[in-house]
């Protein structure tokens, strides 16, 4: 049985900050030759990799990455909102593969996930209802962010044992590359704002209105040079990154730190971990090689923004 990958970027500004016409023509035509080629594999199985931004997880007790045997979307930015249509036997047998492989996996039973799940499950099938998946939270946004290498190694352990399923499955990794948006860190932060982190306040829809407009400013300010708080986008570091996955030696990543990463693609630049764990989990299966690949700066939408694709 074979597998295939597409890894693509999110970002909530979509639609509502988009780059100039032949820009975003070319990233819209990116992600429609992904979902063609998603479609033309046909799946049976979709296992997402995916980030969180503080809808989900917080500092109560916040996992380096979490598998869902349920899921629901808040609904933030505009995407939807509801239950996703996890498969719960796939889920577990997902699992308990990953944990008999002797890699430590928080399972949950109900978990939250946002726009940085829900907006590729949208893209590439028109719904977060449409095909049957198992979401993976990898976190990528939370500091203290573990080895890369613990990464690579739940990517494989979940590629072996989606291998057993017996079925066509795709792995899909959301997420990167470099960008460095106005996300709230802990250390230092104001008390309601810590309290917000830690025990996962739900914001009224006023407060969450406010934090996507100070996003969708983030992105105007970035584009027009004037956000000198914010790192640039790295295009350099960005196709380094994606030499790396093309190449097919993932080992190489073992040697990203995390201090690295934040340097040369910026504070959420850590998201690029749930690429890492999708491609090792496609090398499960074997060699594979790069069908497509895309790439853009999009300070517009504060995202190296690339789309790839890929089987074994």
């Amino acid at each position: 049985m074979t597998a295939a990958l597409v890894a693509l970027s999110h970002t909530p500004l979509l639609g509502s900050n988009d780059p100039e016409p032949e820009v975003l023509a070319a990233c819209t035509d990116a992600v429609t030759a992904a979902r063609d080629f998603a479609a033309a594999y046909d799946p049976e199985l979709v296992v997402i990799f995916a980030p969180d931004h503080y809808n989900g997880f917080f500092y109560r007790a916040m996992p380096p990455f979490a598998l869902a045997t349920a899921a629901t979307a808040v609904g933030d930015f505009g995407s939807a909102a509801g239950p996703l249509s996890v498969d719960s036997a796939a889920a577990t047998a997902l699992a308990r593969g990953t944990l008999d492989r002797g890699v430590d996996l928080t399972v949950s039973a109900q978990m939250t996930v946002d726009h940085g799940m829900v907006q590729p499950l949208e893209l590439l099938f028109g719904g977060i209802d449409k095909v049957p998946v198992v979401p993976v939270f990898v976190n990528g946004v939370a500091t203290p962010l573990g080895p890369v290498a613990r990464v690579r190694a739940l990517g494989a352990a979940i590629g072996e044992a989606a291998r057993e399923l017996d079925r066509r499955v795709l792995f899909v990794a959301s997420g990167g590359l470099s960008h460095d948006p106005p996300v709230p860190v802990l250390e230092g932060a104001p008390p309601p704002v810590a309290t917000a982190l830690i025990e996962g306040l739900a914001p009224t829809p006023e407060q969450r209105l406010r934090g996507e407009q100070r996003v969708i400013a983030a992105g105007r300010a970035l584009a027009a040079g004037e956000a000198p708080r914010m790192k640039p986008l790295n295009p350099e570091w960005d196709n380094l990154v994606l030499d790396v996955f093309a190449s097919g030696d993932l080992a190489q990543v073992d040697d990203w730190t995390v201090a690295w990463m934040g340097t040369e693609g910026g504070g959420s630049a850590h998201e690029v971990r749930t690429w890492v764990a999708a491609f090792a989990a496609l090398a499960a299966y074997g060699p594979y090689a790069v069908r497509s690949r895309f790439y853009r700066a999009v300070p517009e939408w504060i995202a190296g923004y690339g789309v790839v694709t890929a089987t074994s």
